[in-house]
């Protein structure tokens, strides 16, 4: 009996191994749905690898697609897209929380560890109000965007169409996801800030994370913000400055990215390109047409990505900011890292130099890899593919729709 009670701990698995599990429970099941003859608007099966590429990319709230959302699938295929961006997003222990206190159920240690795990939470307390703060978020950002959307798409299509438009493409910005129903994307809403604006501010929202939202309603003072939010809000203003400043200075050498823009669409397209690569996927501008140097930054900006406890990706602003003070810190012969009068753990720089060395690591060699399979794209644009999957981003280079069954999964 010792023994067999031994043997169930052992394969008991861990809060981490909870979140990777639900991670690949929501894959498989999307992957099994939008595979379905039923889940394609030509009524035959879009194939497994697909499928399977779209399911990541809606869980992971990537936005990188093989295949054209709107034109590929049918309702129900563009509903089971939905439910798993909003999943992906907000996280499947979101959701299971808020449906065990509608059914009146306690929540245990275990479920707090993994939510904790999910959130990225220092403790276990507080994380049930977390997470119907999280949700609470969600719905208020989401249901905004959906009034904003429906109500300005109304002029230019059905009601009907409009309202379901506006609920994806609100979910979609919400979550960071990058999913469209449009062939052409935003672009051909570049100019409209109805519709531009409104998904811009959603990604922003979503991307600026969580505990920060919260942290800036229950305080509303700089003095009194967590390090954790003062980081953020730091990091999140000095990238989006750094980034328009790039996209609007280099592009002005470059007579392909604005064509006959006038000098307020050229603004705002830079504002936009500028958010968008924190992890929205989204674009108002054929990114092909920039510069290289242009290309480079945006790849920059989609490595470091979102903040931490957010819907977006990348290695996270606090994990950027941490190593930037640790090599300011070296080169002024200094052994402490401080910011904001506080000290910064080793542990905590040591953590975030793994984390900057692995991401780079996995993007380069994910990059070589798709050299093999892809021979005959250039390596730049396998490199920025393979940047903008793993930091769940979503912006191409048009490579994605291109690539081999291998080079599929590899991205995937």
């Amino acid at each position: 009996m010792a023994s067999s009670s031994k043997t169930k701990r052992r394969f008991e698995p861990s809060p981490p191994q909870w979140v990777l599990l639900g991670f690949a429970a929501m894959i498989a099941a999307g992957t099994a749905l939008l595979a379905l003859p039923a889940a394609a608007e030509s009524g035959g099966s879009i194939g497994f690898a697909d499928a399977l590429f779209t399911a990541v990319s809606a869980v992971c709230v990537t936005g990188l697609t093989v295949v054209g959302t709107g034109e590929t699938f049918s309702l129900f295929g563009e509903i089971v897209i939905l439910v798993l961006m909003q999943l992906g997003g907000l996280g499947f222990m979101t959701f299971a929380v808020v449906a065990a206190i509608m059914l009146g159920k306690r929540i245990g240690i275990k479920e707090r560890l993994i939510i904790q795990e999910a959130t990225h939470s220092p403790g276990v307390h507080g994380l049930v109000r977390l997470s119907l703060g999280i949700f609470a978020i969600a719905a208020l950002f989401e249901g905004l965007g959906f009034i904003v959307l429906a109500a300005r798409l109304a002029f230019v299509t059905d009601p009907g169409a409009a309202a379901y438009q506006a609920l994806f493409h609100a979910v979609s910005a919400f979550n960071n996801a990058g999913f469209t129903l449009w062939p052409d994307g935003l672009k051909p809403f570049a100019a409209d800030p109805a519709v531009s604006g409104t998904v811009a501010v959603l990604f922003t929202a979503g991307g600026l994370g969580f505990p920060v939202m919260m942290d800036l309603w229950r305080k509303r003072n700089w003095r009194d913000l967590s390090l954790n939010s003062k980081i953020a809000l730091m990091a999140t203003g000095g990238l989006i400055a750094a980034g328009f400043l790039a996209v609007f200075g280099l592009e002005l050498l470059n007579p392909a990215a604005y064509r006959a823009a006038t000098w307020g669409e050229r603004v705002w397209i830079a504002v936009f390109q500028s958010l968008a690569p924190r992890s929205s996927g989204f674009a108002i501008a054929d990114l092909s047409s920039f510069l290289a140097s242009t290309q480079f930054f945006l790849m920059f900006l989609m490595f470091v990505g979102a903040n931490s406890g957010s819907t977006g990706g990348g290695i996270k602003t606090n994990t950027f900011i941490v190593i930037a003070l640790a090599v300011y810190n070296v080169l002024r012969g200094r052994e402490q890292v401080t910011i904001f009068g506080r000290r910064i753990p080793h542990d905590l720089v040591l953590r975030a130099l793994a984390v900057i060395l692995f991401a780079a690591g996995a993007i380069v060699f994910a990059a070589f890899l798709l050299t093999i399979t892809e021979p005959e794209q250039e390596f730049f644009a396998l490199l920025f593919e393979a940047a903008s999957a793993f930091s769940t981003v979503g912006l191409s280079l048009g490579v994605t729709p291109e690539l081999s069954p291998a080079g599929k999964m590899i991205v995937a």
